[in-house]
């Protein structure tokens, strides 16, 4: 019987059931009772263990597909993934670390490094249209999702917006939600990166290891300009991925 099936029942709490189950497999299988390459029950056998419905588990399966916890073979079922787990991280739509760390059932942690309210530099300032001598809130902190360091973020907001850096707790995004300027698109550059020494400690990698360098310009709804954040995530940890479809009638 798969170790699995032997739990009996899912961890107790108030989320989602997906995201409970979700949960399960990923400590079973860093727990060592599922190795790489094992399959795991079908779909049906882990409805009627957790008694939940089929689409309950294709919806975990789903996000540990993402995590990169597990991959699905066509006509095999769903197996162990061997080797390094990465996070998969979509480029369509807008989300905050902690909010896409939830949908992961992952715990997302910070350690803050700076959280200030100081001039804007040059360079923020045409980020956000913003004047010689106004103040931004600067956050920066050192993200985290189950304890392992994924991210450096470097979040700066106009002081308009967020008056105080206190008001950050968890999510930056809840907080400028609750100021009523919250981002609704964003433009978004990613190019490949070397972590120096400092960045390189604060995610306990070796200096020079390759990273995704993220700048991002978030605009509200009347499409003012309202986040400025540069970041480095960690190259070993994360992948992003964009969905294409072809546009008009073209061929290749």
């Amino acid at each position: 019987m798969s170790a699995l099936l032997k739990t009996g029942a899912l961890p107790a709490g108030e989320g989602p059931l997906y995201l409970r189950l979700q949960a399960l497999i990923r400590d079973t299988v860093e727990a060592g009772e599922l190795k790489p390459a094992d399959a795991l029950p079908s779909e049906r056998d882990l409805a009627e263990a957790f008694s939940v419905s089929r689409v309950t588990v294709r919806k975990a399966l789903t996000g540990l597909v993402g995590e990169g916890v597990v991959e699905q073979r066509q006509g095999s079922g769903t197996f162990v993934s061997g080797g390094h787990r990465k996070l998969q991280q979509g480029l369509s739509h807008l989300t905050s670390f902690s909010a896409d760390m939830a949908t992961r059932g992952r715990r997302t942690t910070s350690d803050w490094l700076l959280r200030a309210l100081e001039r804007v530099t040059p360079a923020e300032a045409m980020q956000l249209a913003l004047s010689p001598g106004d103040l931004v809130c600067r956050i920066h902190r050192l993200r985290r999702a189950d304890g392992t360091p994924l991210a450096i973020e470097r979040a700066c907001v106009p002081a308009t917006i967020l008056p105080d850096p206190a008001l950050v707790e968890t999510s930056l995004y809840a907080a400028m939600r609750a100021a009523g300027r919250h981002p609704v698109r964003a433009l978004q550059r990613i190019t490949a990166a070397n972590l120096d020494a400092d960045e390189a400690a604060l995610l306990a990698v070796a200096p020079g290891t390759a990273a995704l360098s993220i700048t991002r310009v978030s605009f509200d709804e009347e499409g003012r300009p309202v986040e400025f954040t540069q970041s480095q995530y960690r190259g070993d940890a994360y992948d992003f991925v964009a969905e294409l479809s072809l546009s008009g009638q073209g061929t290749s």
